[in-house]
Formats: C-alpha cells, structure tokens, sequence
C-alpha cells in the first residue's frame, strides 16, 4: 500500500478539500458512535446485571442475537424503517424526511457496534465482587455515590477496552455509511468510490494509509492500557463470603426495563422490517403481500452457496492457524513467541477496506487472479485475532503439568498438542470456529474488491440491490441469510453441547 502510489498521488490527495472533509467526517462519526454505543451498551449491561430487571433473560440475549446478525442488515433495516418510504416516518407518522447522513449513520452504527460494548462492560461487572458495593452502602453512601465511587471506577478497564475497539471497528465499517451515509462520505467508503468510479488506485491507497494511522494507534493504545490496567482492578480471588444482593428499588425496575425495552424494541424492529419487506410488493408504496422477492432466492444460489463454502474454509484455516500459533506462544518458550502474539493480532487493527484493497492490489501486481482463494485469504486473516485471543486464553487456563506428563510419556509436541490441549480445549476452539464462520457470511467490507463475477456473494449482492432501490429482493435475501446463519449456529451449539458431555 505504501509503494503503491506516486507523490503525485499524495499530493493531490493532501490538498484536496474532499479529502480534508472525509477526514472531518470519520473523526466526528468515529467519535460520536463509539461513544454512544460504549454508553448505551454499559447502561444495557449495568440494568441486566445489577437490577432486580423483569425478564432479564429476554433482555440479555437480544444484544447477542443481534450481534450474530450479519452487520449490513442493520443499515437496510434502517432504510426500511426511517427512510424516505420507511414505515415509521412515511406510514405511521406521515413525514417527507430523510435521515440520510450523519444522524442516520449516528443512529445505525450505534445499534450495530453497542452489542460489543454490552458483552465487554458485561463481563467487567461480572468480576465486580458485590461486596465492594455493599461495603460502600454500609458506610453511608447512596445508590448514585456507589455508583460513581466504586462501580464505575471499577468498570473503566472494560469501558476503556470497548471504545478502543469499537473505534477500531467504526472507522473500518463499511455497510452502514455505503446504506446510510448518503452524502456524508467517509474514508472507508470514499477509498472505495475513488477505486471503482474513478479508477484511482494511487489515490484509494493514499487514503487507505490515513485510514490506517489512527486504527493502529487505536490498537496500541487498546493493548497498551490492557496490560497496565492488569490486576489493578482485580477483584476475584479475595476471600470474602457470598453476599446477598439487595433488592433494586422500583422507580430503578422502571427505569431500567423502559430503557432495555426501548433498545430491544429498536432491535426487533429491525428483524420485523427486513421480513415485512420480504413479503411486500413494494415497501412504502404497495404493501400488498406477495411471495415474488422470495421466490427469486432461486436466482442467488450461487451468492448464498459462495458465501457459505468461502466462509467455512476460511473459518478452519483461521482456527486451526489460531491453534498452532496459541501453542507456539503460550506453551513454548520460544523467542519468536511475543512476535507472533503480535503478528496475529495486528489484522484486528487493519480496517477490512483498506486489507481488502491491499490483496487486490497486490493480486493484480503478479497478475493472480484467483478470486475465491483472495475472498478465502481475507476471512481467514480477518477472523485470525479473534480466534487466537479466544483459543490462547483457553490455553492459559490449562495448567502445564499436562504437557510434562504427555511429554514424560513419550508425546512429542504435535502429540501433546492435538491428543491432549486439543480436547481440552475443544470447547473454545468450536466456539471460535463457529464465530469466524457466522462472520464469514456476512462480511462486506474485507471482500468487496475482491470479488467477481465468477464468485459472487450474498452481502455484495443484498448491497447492490439496495443501492438500485429493489428493496423487496434485497430484503428477501438479507432474511434468508440471517437465517441459514442462525440454523448453523444452532446446529453449531448443539454439536458443541454434545462436546462438552463426553
């Protein structure tokens, strides 16, 4: 990416006022969504966990389930719903408005990334000992001075983890700001218009290396607070007895099943919106039903076949490259063992239009053509880090004694690794394997240079529908999707289940 353009192309880039705005664009979207969707996902975890919340179970997997959702259906969901013919201000409340831009994008970026702050804040108050909190009530301070004194301090490595992350993953989506974004132009989708619209390949690389700056400082600064915020804040392992926790008062219920309502019903709207217009002849304008856009799912078989062989290869290659790497770094003593640490979480820093860039510039520089091994290349890598933090965490809580007796037995290393840490860790590993291929499904932002006619997918193609307003189709091939996703997964957890009995 650095070779690849001219100074020419740097200064032109540089001096260009639409640069300048793009830039402008993605710090205040950056900004502004990460910190509503750390907010609202912190208050969603705090209600769910430390009130007395009526249908608390209900409450907490709605984030989980919308997280498995693929992430462009969210920005479709949107358009359906507050567009210009959505139901909510056309149908209901009679409105000639668009929400198209910097509030549209606000709005939608925060539903799609505020599960990932809900699941980090969630565990953060999980390791919170209650009877830190109960000491401080005992000693006279309210609910609100708990709160702000001990509760929140407490949950800063979380909240600090999940707005250095989801910066990471705003400044790289790619879906919503295409959907939604109208004319306020970002990086992420500016790198793309300028490659395919006007083909500059040097000017999309120059912004792919701005793009790239504050994701890696994101990223750093993520690991860097990470390992010295470790054991400041620990609170498991003290001795202390159980505490019995105090019963929330009921304007706290109110307040907190209103809130979580309010977001689970934003979220469910979304799911109703995509399988009403599944359904509908025409959405905002003939609601009559009709089975037309599903009959036509025939016509994607190969989108929906391409998408689902792509994403499983690419699920194996990046867990079993996450299972050599976690053993290598967690149970050698290798010099090159910090090196790979490192090496298999930087994709996590690289935002998926700028690597997707990257392979097919370098795809066409020694003329290899081959698109589906590129789309399998950009899976596996773009899932790697997740994989390994979850296998390499599963591998630290197996004590080592276990290699030595496999080792003293006779085992070698590839031995010990896959008839002994393997199924141990199998539980993990699935869960990995399972993660990187829902995400494989439905990724967008990683493929969308490098896909061709010959390997079309399921997420370009419900973009591309969108983008030529067929609302109905693209509806109907987001609702399909999501739930050959959601069949797998729960395929895949049985099978896990089933793992964890023997």
């Amino acid at each position: 990416m650095i070779l690849k353009p001219t100074a020419a192309d740097f200064s032109s880039v540089l001096k260009a006022d639409r640069t300048w705005q793009a830039v402008k664009n993605t710090f205040l979207e950056c900004v502004c969504s990460t910190t509503l969707s750390v907010i609202t996902g912190f208050l969603y975890a705090f209600a769910v966990k430390k009130t007395d919340l009526p249908f608390k179970k209900f409450f907490s997997a709605v984030p989980v389930v919308h997280l498995i959702t693929p992430p462009f259906v969210g920005g479709l969901a949107f358009i359906l719903l507050v567009g210009r013919n959505g139901f909510i201000t056309k149908s209901l409340l009679g409105l000639d408005i668009s929400l198209y831009g910097f509030w549209g994008l606000l709005l939608a970026q925060t539903l799609t990334f505020f599960p990932i702050a809900y699941l980090i804040c969630l565990q953060t108050l999980n390791g919170i000992n209650p009877a830190l909190e109960q000491a401080s009530r005992s000693l006279g301070a309210g609910r609100f001075r708990t709160f702000f004194t001990v509760t929140l301090p407490l949950s800063a490595p979380g909240i600090i983890s999940a707005l250095l992350f989801i910066g990471v993953s705003v400044l790289s989506d790619f879906g919503n700001p295409m959907i939604v974004g109208g004319r306020f132009r970002v990086l992420a989708v500016e790198i793309y218009t300028q490659l395919t619209g006007w083909l500059n390949v040097g000017t999309s690389a120059v912004l792919g290396i701005i793009l790239l700056l504050p994701s890696l400082i994101l990223f750093a600064l993520q690991n860097h607070l990470a390992k010295k915020s470790a054991g400041k804040t620990a609170t498991i392992g003290g001795k202390y007895s159980s505490v019995i926790a105090r019963k929330s008062p009921v304007w706290v219920k109110i307040l907190a099943f209103i809130f979580c309502a309010f977001i689970s019903a934003i979220v469910l709207a979304q799911g109703f919106a995509v399988l009403a217009g599944s359904f509908q002849k025409l959405w905002g304008v003939n609601p009559e039903f009709t089975l037309s856009h599903i009959q036509k799912i025939g016509t994607f078989a190969k989108e929906l076949k391409n998408s689902f062989c792509f994403a499983f290869i690419s699920a194996i290659i990046s867990t079993f490259l996450a299972l050599l790497c976690s053993y290598f770094c967690k149970r050698t003593n290798s010099p090159f063992g910090r090196t790979i640490d490192v090496v298999c979480q930087i994709p996590a820093a690289v935002p998926g239009t700028l690597f997707g860039l990257a392979l097919a510039i370098a795809s066409t520089s020694v003329r290899f053509k081959n698109s589906a091994a590129l789309i399998i290349l950009a899976e596996s890598v773009a899932f790697l880090p997740f994989s390994y933090r979850v296998i390499s965490s599963v591998f630290e809580q197996i004590r080592p004694t276990l290699d030595d007796s496999a080792r003293s037995l006779g085992a070698n290393r590839i031995k010990t690794l896959f008839s002994v840490l393997t199924p141990i860790s199998s539980g993990g590993i699935f869960s990995a394997f399972i993660y990187s291929f829902v995400r494989g499904v439905g990724t967008l932002s990683a493929v969308i240079f490098l896909v061709s006619f010959k390997t079309p997918l399921a997420s370009i193609k419900i973009l591309n529908l969108a983008e030529q307003g067929d609302w109905g189709d693209s509806a109907a091939l987001a609702l399909v999707l999501t739930c050959m996703t959601f069949t797998i997964l729960g395929i895949g957890m049985i099978i896990k289940r089933k793992i964890f009995a023997r």
